[in-house]
């Protein structure tokens, strides 16, 4: 375990109509929200890679909502991630705030906000009900709308964004990793924040451009603000 003591801009793409419209609505129950933060700079994080692609099946089906954040921490030891986003070693340094850590590591395991380290209980649930209501659509190449309705008009809630990917491979020339072709799965392209608000609201996301034909998913994950306890999220997986 690789540890660190502590011390997005939206692009716009013009895009043409979709033969008809994706959508996703979430589920009654919350849905687990596990993030990986990982490096191919990092010897002992392709284990944990290799576990969070095991999750495309249940992230399929809606069981989960599953990201990998690759940082950029460990490019010092001769290998440079091309797949990190300084966004995402924020993200994970507001987490460790969150859960009152001294360090940031990886591989790390966040589940609904909070570290987690038991990977096998990590998709287990209590069927307790979501908090929110999350509906996604996308009419246009690039642009998907989100219209959200919290449980109760009161409660203060945040959001993000992400783009993840799937069916990218690395062939590491240096570092722990040298000479090791790792395989990535839900790689975050992009990641947006939102305002905080009260009441119902509606919001869009225009996703930065493909590049290659990577299968890709748009999730959005709505929070408590002070806690990041999701409230509830959904990904739309056949946008494009």
């Amino acid at each position: 375990m690789r540890q660190l003591i502590l011390p997005l801009a939206l692009s716009a793409a013009v895009a043409p109509a979709l033969a008809a419209t994706c959508e996703a609505t979430s589920r009654p129950q919350l849905v687990p929200v596990i993030e990986l933060y990982t490096s191919e700079g990092c010897s002992s994080c392709p284990p944990a890679d290799r576990w969070l692609s095991g999750l495309k099946r249940a992230a399929a089906e809606g069981r989960v909502v599953a990201q990998a954040f690759h940082i950029g921490y460990w490019d010092q030891l001769g290998w440079a991630d091309r797949f990190a986003l300084a966004a995402g070693t924020e993200r994970q340094k507001q987490l460790a705030s969150v859960n009152h850590l001294g360090t940031i590591y990886t591989p790390q395991l966040v589940r609904n906000g909070q570290d987690w380290r038991d990977y096998d209980a990590a998709l287990l649930t209590r069927g307790e009900p979501a908090k929110a209501r999350i509906h996604l659509a996308q009419s246009v190449v690039g642009e998907v709308q989100a219209e959200i309705e919290p449980g109760d008009d009161r409660q203060r809630w945040s959001a993000y964004w992400t783009v993840t990917e799937h069916g990218h491979a690395s062939k590491v020339k240096a570092g722990e990793n040298a000479g090791e072709v790792l395989q990535h799965d839900f790689v975050v392209r992009q990641y947006v924040t939102t305002a905080a608000f009260t009441g119902a609201q509606k919001l869009t996301l225009r996703t930065v451009p493909k590049q290659g034909d990577a299968p890709r998913a748009v999730n959005l994950v709505v929070v408590d603000p002070a806690t990041q306890k999701p409230l509830q999220a959904v990904s739309l997986q056949c946008a494009g």
